[in-house]
């Protein structure tokens, strides 16, 4: 019979036989797990969530690795899994338009494979025994414009000058969170805003602020910054901060409800966020990695709901990420 793995808000809910067999292929199991960076806030909430399942089993063994935001790194670094014989792989990729090879890689060798976070573009392509956990990216972006739209009305703005940083490009998250932003702009209620600029500051804080300095040197007038995730929006509002800009002259949105972000927002400095359950996925994606190790069947996508985040709810989010 074959089981699937269900997936919930903030949670895994497994079916009551995939249990059991997970219980069985979890006797002797060893799964290497590829982080691209695990300099990242965001990244090492999901790998402890990963590592903090795996404990609760017995017999699982977990082997992480830093990609190091290195594609080339890796691919070497499947091999070596591959090559110590490991009975699954969790990959959260450097860059999602080389997932090609990653799965061509683990398919020959009969590996199972499960991609977390990061949506691969060959998604729809892949083998059976490979997989995804991760959030949808159309709703992200979507939550998160819709809500500065909202205030910005609120505030009574009638022409809104935006700026948009944007995480790395060649990951899908960035591609998709950016063009929901414009997709919520390009609708009758929200076409009163305009994206002046527009930039990639690569998911990092500094390259965030530095973006947002320039952009303030530069004479650049706007009423709200739209990152794609909550690091770049708290470099953007460190910079603000120390041009001078009154926090309550403008809107500052990120993604992920990272901590460092809901304090921002405790302190009147980040307006929106989304919340993103990265532990969530982390446990998600080891779930499904130990069911296609035993031969069960899981969704192909994997889908846990991003949840909009304010500062009229931000406290049940404080302590999750």
């Amino acid at each position: 019979m074959n089981r699937k793995i269900l997936y919930a808000a903030g949670a895994v809910a497994v079916t009551a036989g995939l249990v059991g067999a997970m219980s069985q292929a979890s006797a002797s199991r060893t799964v290497g797990v590829l982080v691209r960076d695990f300099d990242d806030n965001f990244l090492t909430v999901m790998r402890n969530g990963l590592t903090d399942y795996a404990a609760t089993l017995d017999g699982v063994e977990v082997q992480v690795v830093d990609g190091e935001n290195d594609v080339g790194k890796q691919l070497s670094q499947i091999e070596n899994f591959i090559a110590a014989g490991v009975d699954a792989i969790v990959v959260n990729p450097a860059d999602t338009s080389a997932t090609d090879a990653m799965t061509e890689k683990a398919a020959a060798a009969g590996i199972p494979l499960v991609y977390v976070n990061l949506e691969p573009i060959n998604i729809d392509a892949m083998p059976a025994n490979q997989a995804f956990v991760g959030s949808n990216e159309t709703d992200s972006g979507t939550l998160q414009a819709k809500e500065v739209c909202r205030l910005l009305k609120e505030q009574g703005v009638t022409e809104a000058k935006v700026l948009v940083l944007m995480g790395r490009l060649s990951n899908q998250a960035a591609v998709m969170r950016t063009k929901d932003v414009h997709d919520v702009i390009a609708t009758p209620e929200c076409s009163f805003m305009e994206v002046v600029e527009e930039q990639t500051g690569n998911w990092q804080r500094q390259q965030g602020a530095d973006l947002m300095t320039n952009w303030i040197t530069a004479g650049v007038e706007f009423d709200a910054v739209l990152a794609n995730n909550d690091e770049m929006a708290v470099g953007a509002i460190q910079a603000l901060k120390a041009a001078g800009v009154p926090m309550d002259s403008v809107i500052v949105a990120g993604i992920d409800a990272t901590q460092d972000a809901l304090s921002a927002m405790q302190d009147g400095d980040l307006d929106v966020t989304v919340f993103q359950d990265a532990a969530g996925q982390g446990s998600g994606a080891l779930a499904a990695a130990l069911a296609l190790a035993n031969g069960e069947e899981v969704e192909r996508k994997g889908y846990i709901p991003f949840q909009l985040v304010t500062p009229a709810n931000m406290q049940a989010y404080l302590t999750v990420n």
